[in-house]
């Protein structure tokens, strides 16, 4: 579904942001991607997507190089970052027909699904109002069910449940499990240790711009709680 060979990214200054990630994430993944504050998952995540070129390695989305055929890629995933960006002059329907509209969703499907989906979500009576008189939390479940309504093969997430409420945090934990079981595959980035143990079957560890370890999450835990792996592989620093 994913697959993350050799990537580095420079940034113009010099810095080496990651180096040399490998990560592969199969359908019915639910994939945790783990790392301290500039550790370097919000560039591999954006470069997955399409956002950031790179300088090294190649990215494939179900079969397709992100690099060379990136519009292929786009059709089967949906990304969201930890801090989305929309225009907050529509309303919340108008938003989610402007993205229906760019995945060429029918009129009948795309009701079924924003009407489940914001139901879901308990923004319904608010998709009529204008964006920007959204909290942040509301603009982020929006955005959730925005990249939920193409059916994507993919979920790239940036840590997901910022900014949710409980309810909708859960929300969004079933919804990516559900999304598994029927095939499809999940990678996201999260500093919430004890609910990336409790979700994810796979997990990578990445500290300053280098993959430490990864694989499943028994594997990477062994005997021990994930919060304890990683800390002490931040001790070892």
């Amino acid at each position: 579904m994913l697959k993350i060979n050799h990537f580095s990214k420079t940034y113009p200054n010099g810095k080496k942001a990651v180096e040399d990630c490998t990560i592969h994430v199969k359908p019915g993944d639910l994939y945790g991607f783990i790392g301290h504050n500039g550790a370097g998952k919000t560039t591999t995540l954006k470069a997955v997507a399409g956002i950031l070129e790179f300088d090294e390695g190649e990215i494939y989305v179900n079969g397709h190089s992100i690099q060379k055929e990136a519009l292929l890629c786009k059709k089967d995933f949906a990304y969201i970052p930890d801090n989305p960006d929309i225009y907050e002059n529509l309303t919340g329907i108008q938003y989610l027909n402007f993205i229906a509209d760019i995945f060429e969703i029918s009129e009948e499907k795309r009701k079924k699904e924003i009407d489940y989906f914001a139901e879901e979500f308990e923004i319904k009576n608010a998709l009529n109002d204008i964006i920007s008189s959204y909290s942040h939390g509301m603009k982020q479940k929006l955005v959730i069910i925005s990249a939920l309504i193409h059916e994507p093969k993919l979920l790239i997430l940036d840590e997901p449940f910022v900014g949710l409420d409980p309810k909708a945090a859960l929300t969004v934990k079933n919804i990516m499990r559900e999304h598994c079981k029927k095939g499809g595959a999940v990678f996201f980035s999260t500093h919430v240790l004890d609910v990336a143990e409790k979700l994810c079957n796979s997990v990578a560890i990445i500290k300053s711009g280098k993959i430490v370890v990864s694989g499943s999450m028994e594997e990477i835990r062994g005997q021990e709680s994930l919060e304890e792996v990683f800390m002490e592989i931040l001790d070892n620093e």
